[in-house]
């Protein structure tokens, strides 16, 4: 047989076009690089250079050095909590996702369902009874209140339930005829092969945490406190916006994220490609 033969010009066009989305796509992170080494003066001007002139590292010593802007001291606060939130989330998800799907019990669909049906509810509408709830704890101004809300995760149910579905009952089956109880079995063979899901909620979970904005704003007061988007957001005033030194701090706020991502990388592709197996 003979095979139709692509013509040459195609491999050419494709890669192009790869190239233009790649650069439309990478140009904002690139743009907020570079505004960060540019002066105040320069940052603010119009158009807007690509080449900064002069260069300088400024705005992130302004922002590092400064006293009222603990930049490090927020990074920490955010990095803390995001990596709690994410643990949490993860550890609950997949003890409520496992008994979802393997499990059988009265009520187990209108369980899921019910879980399911949270996911449509506006987070907003939360923030008034969680603010009462938290504050009735004594967590107002702690890091507990950015933790703690928002750990149980109806994505992160929905996600690792479907991620379990897909795993053959085969091999839990072969365990329990071996001796292995219910919780061997979920510690020893669930939760080993379903690390690309838990490694990709995590991220997601993490993530959310990190760029949550709304929530510390109400929960958290003092300077010391803030977290990192929240911290951002008094480096500009109701007259004038740096945007050397906000380009400055979303800097060194994307760069934990950006390694995550790289490390991570493969098993949030397996994670995402495996979870829609089976519904």
């Amino acid at each position: 047989m003979s095979t139709v033969q692509q013509p040459r010009w195609r491999p050419a066009v494709r890669y192009t076009l790869l190239i233009v989305l790649g650069l439309l796509f990478v140009s904002p992170l690139i743009f907020m690089v570079v505004t960060s080494f540019k002066t105040r003066a320069e940052a603010g001007g119009i158009p807007p250079a690509w080449i900064p002139d002069p260069f300088t590292t400024q705005a992130y010593e302004s922002i590092l050095n400064a006293s009222g802007t603990p930049v490090l001291r927020w990074f920490g606060n955010s990095l803390v909590a995001a990596l709690a939130n994410a643990a949490i989330v993860v550890v609950t998800a997949a003890l409520a996702a496992y008994a979802l799907a393997r499990m059988q019990f009265r009520g187990r669909n209108l369980v899921f369902g019910a879980i399911i049906a949270t996911l449509f509810v506006p987070p907003v509408i939360l923030i008034i009874p969680n603010y009462l709830i938290v504050g009735e704890l004594g967590w107002l101004n702690t890091l507990a209140a950015v933790v703690v809300p928002t750990a149980a995760s109806a994505f992160g149910v929905f996600f690792l339930r479907q991620f379990f579905l897909s795993i053959p009952g085969e091999l839990e089956e072969a365990a329990r005829l071996d001796g292995a109880n219910a919780w061997q079995i979920f510690a020893k063979i669930v939760l080993p092969l379903a690390k690309p899901a838990l490694a990709t909620l995590a991220l997601l979970a993490l993530l959310t945490n990190w760029n949550d904005f709304l929530w510390p704003v109400y929960v958290l007061f003092s300077p010391e406190m803030q977290t990192l988007p929240a911290g951002l957001s008094t480096l500009q005033s109701a007259n004038a916006v740096r945007y050397d030194l906000l380009m400055a701090g979303a800097v060194i706020a994307s760069v934990p994220v950006l390694i995550l991502f790289v490390f991570l990388q493969r098993f949030i592709i397996e994670g995402v490609s495996r979870s829609g197996v089976k519904g």
